[in-house]
């Protein structure tokens, strides 16, 4: 009987694509959810609460008998403070998020374990001894201490205002409940309000000093631990009015609007984040499992980028408010942007926070290999090397594109000719080519696309290759 050789050849090529999708799926080795403050510890005491509110009060009182006080007239009136989101990345961290949210205003006054976050859930906490949580914590995630350490997680001002306190030089390694205090700034906005950012590692609040005015987004410390903590993390905790004198009553805000939130019916964000909120925070390789030492040591990470053929490869993703009953699609990409393994990972459970690697040899082909994940509409890649790259496969490696995000027109920036350009959207549809066999392509036009995620292919003279994610606004 004669065999159809195109057929052969395909048939060979689906083999060899199962036989990957099996090893990938078989070698699932480790990962699960990763619990911030397991222990609930307060991070103010009563105490130390009065404490903070009765600094504020006397800086005040300061700043006004030196006619220094930049809201010096403020009207009791429905509150005009929105917020921005106070933690930032830093430039050129490498992970596609840096947060997750532990514990929002607890409304229920009564404890322990009665529960009420702002959506009707219990996302919160309290303690036996009647603390109820006032804040929202937001800590950091991937490698919480590695973030502290290299100052990849930034406190940035949610809202324009004039510093009322700070302090900078309380230790920053917290693990548990303590009478330590914390590293904070406080500022007071146009309307009267303040806002607490707690928990700033040592030293690193901003240099400048009571009565000074920060801007919307500028940088006020790094998230750290100090204080009542067990983690790096920030608690953010608002007042709509203080009462200067300490007779009246100080009047906490719970920024989130929401069916359980009895204490203020407006949400104050300026665009409020969703209860759930997935997000793929990295996507990394690894020569090794990551570990997470006991608090406070830095995480052991084992991130790699270049492999050996024959080398073991660790794939990992790491979420945020991972969802029961998704998945995540996992892919591995050849250097010419074929599929290479393809697989879905169910996720079983509701994690504020997870982490999940496979194992895999690095392939013999050398090359930019790309390890991908999608997760709840959302697409995150990371490079890595198989082999050496030779000098111009280095060059080219080393494009780059802006503006990105950009409006009309990307321009594209190498030391190694591009001779192709093909622009992809999420759905894996080339929307745009462009090709120049003479010149290396400078720039492309895409004013006709429409506002969203894009990943754009470059080819060299050599068939090297490179992607890189666009984002159009």
């Amino acid at each position: 009987m004669k065999i159809n050789t195109t057929l052969l050849i395909i048939f060979s090529f689906l083999l060899g694509s199962i036989q990957s999708f099996s090893q990938a799926i078989s070698s699932t080795v480790g990962g699960g959810e990763y619990k911030f403050n397991e222990s609930k510890t307060q991070c103010l005491t009563d105490e130390q609460r009065m404490e903070v509110l009765n600094d504020i009060r006397s800086n005040i009182s300061l700043l006004k008998t030196q006619n220094r006080l930049a809201h010096n007239e403020i009207q009791k009136r429905a509150p005009t403070t929105l917020f921005s989101w106070p933690v930032k990345m830093k430039d050129g961290a490498p992970y596609n998020d840096v947060w997750a949210i532990s514990n929002y205003v607890d409304h229920n006054a009564e404890f322990p374990n009665k529960l009420l976050d702002y959506n009707c859930g219990t996302k919160t906490y309290d303690t036996n001894d009647g603390y109820n949580h006032l804040g929202v914590d937001i800590f950091t995630w991937p490698f919480a201490w590695k973030m502290m350490d290299n100052d990849e997680a930034e406190i940035v001002a949610a809202a324009p205002g004039q510093i009322i306190a700070i302090a900078r030089t309380q230790s920053d390694r917290s693990c548990s409940f303590n009478i330590n205090q914390w590293n904070a700034v406080y500022v007071q906005h146009a309307d009267g309000s303040v806002a607490l950012y707690g928990h700033m590692k040592k030293d690193s609040p901003t240099s400048k000093n009571v009565g000074d005015i920060v801007e919307r987004g500028e940088y006020l410390g790094i998230v750290g631990s100090s204080g009542n903590s067990t983690g790096p993390h920030l608690h953010f905790e608002v007042y709509s009015e203080i009462e200067w004198n300490g007779q009246g009553q100080d009047v906490l805000v719970d920024p989130y609007a929401g069916d359980c939130n009895d204490l203020n019916t407006d949400s104050w964000w300026e665009d409020q984040k969703p209860y759930v909120n997935p997000n793929i925070n990295a996507v990394l390789t690894h020569s090794a499992p990551p570990v997470f030492p006991d608090c406070p040591n830095q995480e052991t990470t084992n991130e790699k980028n270049t492999f050996e053929p024959g080398e073991q490869v660790h794939l990992a993703v790491y979420l945020r408010d991972q969802i029961a009953g998704t998945k995540i699609n996992l892919r591995v990409l050849r250097p010419n942007g074929t599929i290479y393994n393809n697989w879905d990972f169910n996720l079983a459970d509701n994690y504020d926070s997870s982490y999940w690697y496979w194992i895999i040899s690095a392939p013999s082909l050398p090359g930019e290999w790309t390890w991908r994940a999608t997760y709840q509409g959302k697409i995150v890649d990371h490079k890595f090397t198989v082999g050496t790259l030779s000098v111009g496969d280095s060059d080219f490696e080393a494009i780059t594109v802006y503006p990105n995000p950009f409006n009309d027109v990307v321009n594209i920036q190498s030391n190694s000719p591009v001779k192709k350009a093909s622009v992809v959207d999420i759905l894996g549809k080339t929307v745009m080519a462009k090709t120049n066999s003479v010149e290396s392509i400078k720039e492309i036009n895409l004013e006709s696309l429409s506002k969203g995620l894009y990943f754009l292919k470059l080819e060299g003279i050599n068939n090297e290759q490179k992607t890189i994610k666009l984002v159009k606004e």
